[in-house]
């Protein structure tokens, strides 16, 4: 047998073998990775070191080896694609550790994990009592996904029944003292503007170490002089501050009139405006 189909079958071999411990061992040893990514990448990484320290004396067999390690999570990819169980095979599976606020001890010991390694990975997502739990599971990559019972979810602005802006991407319009031209114009402003809201905050383009502006607009900025401190922007609250004053005087000319249609009038479009400030607040003071 020429010993480059040696060295093929030796690694598709190994490959296997590898994969079955690594599994066997479990999820742990693979954080972020999954079996074929950990096996493949210490595997090539072990070959490697053969080749250049010129313990194997075959640079081929070598490159033969690595090329086939390389190629195997290729072909596997490609059947993962077609194959719902083979990719759960594979890749491997989710395991719930907490279901409906309870421990499930049986997968934990299948898992090779303690209960101090479950409060841990609890921790890690800022959940420190298993009773506000209602079901994690731990994930095929050695992550644990955690969803709190309802009553200890924060609360949202839908839950509030409040109406918020669609928030956009902030475009950097500034960095390290040189204006962005793109960003800018993605953002809907020149450089008229952005010198105009410079000029506002008492500092030039060349201060600034980074500058951006946010889905409402503003302009906000960070200096290279860190002991500098910069307004944030007021034009939003001034904006809501002036439909408040708009609503004031309107009460106050209803008040003042002798005609009762003026009157009328005056209260009406008061409490229209009233509604636009109520619906408008969320938006200008978040």
């Amino acid at each position: 047998m020429p010993d480059w189909i040696n060295i093929i079958f030796r690694s598709f071999l190994f490959l296997v073998v590898l994969f079955f411990i690594t599994k066997w061992l479990g999820k742990k040893q693979i954080s972020q990775l999954s079996f074929f990514e950990y096996v493949t990448g210490i595997t090539i990484g072990s070959i490697g070191a053969e080749v250049a320290t010129k313990i194997e004396h075959s640079i081929i067999n070598g490159v033969v080896s690595i090329a086939t390690f390389a190629f195997a999570p290729f072909i596997v990819g490609l059947i993962s694609l077609k194959s719902k169980s083979f990719r759960g095979f594979v890749e491997g599976k989710g395991t719930v550790f907490i279901k409906d606020g309870k421990i499930m001890e049986d997968n934990l010991k299948k898992e090779k994990y303690t209960t101090d390694e479950l409060l841990e990975l609890l921790r890690k997502k800022d959940v420190f009592n298993v009773a506000d739990v209602e079901f994690a599971v731990l994930e095929a990559t050695g992550d644990l996904s955690a969803m709190l019972k309802k009553e200890k979810q924060p609360l949202t602005p839908k839950d509030l029944q409040m109406n918020i802006a669609p928030i956009k991407e902030s475009q950097a319009v500034i960095m390290d003292g040189e204006i962005m031209d793109e960003p800018l114009s993605t953002a809907g402003k020149n450089h008229k503007w952005l010198h105009t809201e410079l000029s506002k905050m008492g500092i030039t383009v060349e201060n600034v170490f980074l500058g951006q502006i946010d889905s409402y607009g503003e302009l906000t900025v960070d200096l290279f002089d860190d002991k500098l401190k910069v307004a944030s922007p007021q034009e939003r609250p001034l904006l809501l501050a002036s439909f408040k004053k708009c609503q004031a005087d309107l009460e106050l000319f209803a008040l003042g009139t002798d005609s009762q249609d003026a009157k009328n009038m005056y209260h009406k479009n008061s409490l229209k405006l009233q509604k636009a400030i109520d619906d408008v607040t969320p938006i200008l003071i978040s």
